[in-house]
């Protein structure tokens, strides 16, 4: 046995196409192409993504995320923070006073984050639950004072 006198198995290999032979081959006349029409074309190559005429499905969908046009904005101010804070009211001038908000026209929202020892009377526009609980459990009052 020589290596030139090898050959693979029956039925391994498939016999490749001979297009343009005739009608008897089934592959005559327009070989496999059908008629007219971009494919049928020397040279035709189609971009991924055509759709012909139609507007391509990445042209047709949304580029961009949505965005909420009734979103609020808070500013975050934690319960750690409110230690700075004298005993008494604490309004959105005094946090801005004590430079924990920058501004007084944009909502203030309280969070749980850390401790409170003071009694304080917080009156801003939200709280989280634990940001409450915690100035109620000092002995402070936690007011919500509609934006």
């Amino acid at each position: 046995m020589d290596l030139h006198s090898l050959k693979p198995p029956a039925g391994s290999t498939k016999d490749r196409k001979r297009v343009g032979r005739g009608s008897g081959s089934g592959l005559g006349k327009t070989s496999g192409r059908g008629h007219k029409g971009q494919q049928s074309r020397s040279g035709a190559v189609k971009r991924l993504g055509s759709e012909g005429g139609q507007m391509p499905l990445q042209r047709r969908l949304p580029k961009h995320g949505f965005t909420n046009i009734f979103k609020k904005e808070f500013q975050i101010v934690n319960v750690a923070d409110l230690e700075r804070c004298e005993p008494g009211d604490v309004t959105i001038a005094t946090l801005k006073e004590k430079g924990l908000v920058k501004k007084t026209d944009v909502p203030v929202k309280i969070l749980g984050n850390g401790t409170l020892e003071k009694a304080l009377t917080v009156k801003v526009d939200a709280f989280s639950k634990s940001a409450k609980d915690k100035i109620e459990k000092a002995g402070g009052k936690a007011e919500v004072v509609p934006c």
